[in-house]
């Protein structure tokens, strides 16, 4: 084996990629470091309560997020079920049918809307979106509510039973969350072996039935991880979510009806009116989301590395 005797130049390269990886966790590693901190007189007052306590009254010592986290997670989950079918149906269009000439304008268009910040979709959803969905939610609502609870609206069929709810939440996140899917699973899609291609197309294969049995295939495990980085970041929206809802400190089983919650908008909401306490209360609870997406982005990137398309050695 031939190796070239590594100049001054390339020591000095290497060391400066050395520290700017090693800052990434060190970086990630103070920002735990200070939600423990702060956040550990509210801990030590409730203990392992804070996660199974639905109550916030810091006042009362007798608070947690237990009814937060389930809605945030909820909102999540609405938004992917809306974000991933766009989102593959787009990628799939921009890489195998989209005219050449085309296909670099929407590529742009999809960076850009992952450059619009998030007030802006949470002011659109809240001004925008939210009159005009409403007839929707309520036809949704009237004949579904009965044969699917979830979906039941139980405070009476007025217009603000239907407004600020954990659905309308979602549909806001999940135009946060398109652009992040599309872009990589755009880029998994776009490395499916040229040979592979070519021998759909000499069997027979028409495009569509190429890409459904080499395309899509191929970029299963990055699509995976694509969706789950999708996850993790609609877990920690905070400015669109506290725009639109209307905070109800209790557990959503009604996704339709007025009134949700999460973790962020709970922090962005209450952090101005907090004492000592109250403030420590939401480092905690800060502290819970920067794990839970932590490990959400962790599984991530593990689903990427041992996907196919995820690897970097081609067959």
């Amino acid at each position: 084996m031939i190796t070239a005797p590594a100049t001054p130049g390339d020591r000095v390269f290497r060391g400066v990629l050395r520290v700017a990886g090693l800052s990434v966790f060190a970086i990630m590693g103070l920002i735990a470091f200070f939600l423990v901190l702060r956040g550990a007189s509210a801990l030590s007052e409730v203990g392992w309560s804070f996660l199974t306590e639905q109550k916030w009254q810091t006042q009362a010592h007798n608070f947690g997020i237990a009814a937060v986290l389930p809605n945030g997670l909820l909102i999540a989950v609405i938004a992917l079920v809306i974000a991933v079918p766009v989102s593959l149906a787009t990628a799939v269009f921009i890489s195998e049918y989209a005219p050449v000439r085309l296909r670099a304008t929407l590529v742009s268009l999809v960076d850009l809307m992952a450059a619009i910040p998030s007030i802006v979709y949470g002011l659109w959803g809240l001004f925008f979106l939210q009159p005009r969905i409403i007839g929707f939610v309520r036809w949704t609502a009237n004949h579904l509510g009965d044969a699917i609870p979830f979906l039941k609206v139980r405070t009476g069929d007025i217009g603000t039973s239907y407004t600020s709810s954990t659905f309308i939440a979602g549909v806001v996140v999940s135009l946060m969350i398109i652009p992040i899917v599309t872009s990589l699973s755009r880029e998994v899609f776009s490395q499916a072996p040229q040979g592979e291609r070519e021998g759909a197309y000499a069997l027979g294969s028409t495009r569509w039935g190429m890409v459904r049995t080499v395309v899509l295939p191929f970029g299963r495990g990055g699509v995976i991880g694509a969706v789950m980085l999708g996850f993790g970041r609609a877990m920690g929206e905070t400015i669109a979510v506290a725009l639109i809802i209307s905070p109800n400190f209790k557990a959503i089983t009604h996704v339709l009806e007025n009134g949700a919650n999460s973790i962020s908008a709970l922090i962005a909401l209450r952090f101005g009116e907090s004492d000592d306490l109250s403030l420590s209360a939401l480092m905690a609870a800060g502290l819970v989301l920067f794990g839970l997406t932590l490990l959400v982005n962790l599984a991530a990137g593990f689903v990427i590395n041992r996907s196919r398309s995820g690897a970097s050695t081609a067959d």
